[in-house]
């Protein structure tokens, strides 16, 4: 059953966009909105760019679109940073270009941007379901660039016994951290002394 159970949730903040939070962004978009200049020969075309340059981070948040908190990976991160990197690179190593040209390519790059950055958040997520019970891994929050983790639950047992104890955890972890609203409370019934995983599963449904 490939599900996935969230159940760390980051409080977002002013929303900045992922590719802020990766160490080379500064120094890489300083160059970028500086050189703008130089790169079409229609003067339009200018301050076109300058503001999708200016504006990609927050830009970024808003096309997301994510149904799950904007989390990921340092390692995913830096993929898809070194991907954009080098489409901007290439793109400012060509001459001036005919009117209209860059800021669609800085568009492209963009959009391509978005998706492998959704692509990786949902991806982290779904792996999700290669373990059994609750599973954490370490993320940067795309809010504020600070340190978080994702905690999660996986589907992924393959005998009864595991089942049982991948529920127990659950709810275990909800209990300890304070997570049961009265919404919830059929999680504390005593039918689930010996949890099931159709026990839980039956109980998050109603809700």
């Amino acid at each position: 059953m490939a599900l996935l159970l969230c159940l760390v949730v980051t409080t977002v903040a002013l929303a900045h966009g992922c590719l802020h939070c990766h160490s080379n962004f500064s120094e890489k978009f300083s160059f970028y909105r500086h050189h703008v200049n130089l790169k079409s020969w229609w003067v339009g075309d200018i301050p076109v760019s300058g503001a999708l340059l200016t504006d990609w981070s927050d830009n970024t948040m808003k096309e997301l679109h994510l149904a799950i908190p904007a989390e990921i990976t340092w390692e995913k991160l830096d993929q898809v940073a070194r991907a954009v990197y080098q489409r901007m690179d290439r793109l400012y190593q060509g001459k001036m270009y005919f009117p209209g040209y860059f800021p669609n390519e800085l568009r492209n790059i963009f959009r391509e941007q978005v998706h492998l950055l959704q692509n990786a958040i949902i991806k982290s997520h779904i792996d999700c379901q290669h373990h059994c019970g609750i599973f954490q891994y370490e993320t940067i929050s795309c809010s504020n660039c600070t340190d978080s983790h994702v905690v999660c639950f996986g589907y992924n047992c393959e005998s009864s016994e595991q089942w049982k104890a991948a529920v127990q955890g659950l709810l275990n972890y909800i209990k300890w951290h304070n997570l049961v609203s009265p919404a919830f409370r059929c999680l504390e019934s005593p039918r689930l002394d010996n949890p099931t995983l159709e026990n839980a599963v039956e109980c998050f449904k109603q809700h």
